[in-house]
């Protein structure tokens, strides 16, 4: 699963199919295996946390799985769900708190993140309990050809891709390729895979604070460093260096 709560600013969340926009203080937690972006126009600050099934339920054979969150994974209507900031704020301050918790690594920590996360799903059960027996809905035939494109991208970002190359792992031509990216995700292969190279240089700048500038922009699939630095500066507003320094 993931929540994702706004410190600042608004962000809008699509899954397919629907559009959730958010403002500051709204929270919105969506399903395992559910395809979503977020974007925003301006500026907008985020805590998000992704965390898997087992930290709530303890296993697959345990009350909590079985009655709960199984059920809840598997539900058709919950893709995702945006919180009522007036009757679910104590849903939202279980998520701030668990958040406070991961930053704060006091002792015990791992146990009041899992009970605040705890409480989050607890009261999404309560919501889409009505819908646990109509089971979850299979993924479209856009929705499954993006989700192997995607993939095949976040797992060879880091060498010379082609458009054809990106629609053979769906078993597509590049006509449908491109309409399915605009249908589904909004924007072109190509410049998904730009951003999430981008993205991957940015973690990596921090991630090897012994590498150079040149290092990380070869592994991320650039040709040369100045065209990662122009691009990284259109992304994040400033270049690699400063980023790195910024952050450290």
């Amino acid at each position: 699963f993931e929540v994702i709560h706004i410190l600042s600013g608004q962000l809008t969340v699509e899954t397919p199919g629907a559009q959730y926009h958010l403002d500051e203080g709204d929270c919105i937690a969506v399903n395992a295996g559910v395809l979503h972006s977020a974007n925003t126009a301006t500026a907008c600050e985020i805590r998000s946390v992704v965390f898997g099934q087992s930290l709530i339920t303890g296993g697959k054979d345990t009350v909590f799985a079985k009655k709960y969150i199984t059920p809840l994974a598997g539900c058709r209507a919950f893709r995702a769900y945006a919180f009522d900031r007036q009757a679910e704020a104590a849903v939202i301050d279980s998520f701030v708190a668990a958040c406070g918790a991961l930053a704060a690594e006091g002792p015990g920590f791992e146990f009041e993140v899992r009970a605040r996360l705890s409480a989050v799903c607890l009261a999404l059960c309560r919501h889409f309990a009505p819908d646990f027996a109509a089971g979850r809905t299979k993924p479209n035939q856009d929705e499954a050809r993006i989700q192997q494109m995607l993939a095949f991208i976040q797992e060879h970002f880091d060498r010379p891709l082609t458009l054809a190359e990106i629609a053979s792992a769906a078993g597509i031509g590049e006509r449908e390729c491109l309409r399915c990216f605009g249908k589904t995700i909004h924007l072109p292969p190509m410049q998904y895979l730009l951003k999430y190279r981008i993205m991957q240089g940015a973690d990596a700048l921090l991630a090897r604070p012994a590498d150079s500038v040149a290092q990380i922009a070869a592994r991320c699939g650039f040709d040369n460093p100045s065209n990662f630095s122009q691009q990284f500066r259109r992304f994040y507003g400033c270049s690699p260096r400063e980023y790195r320094n910024r952050k450290q």
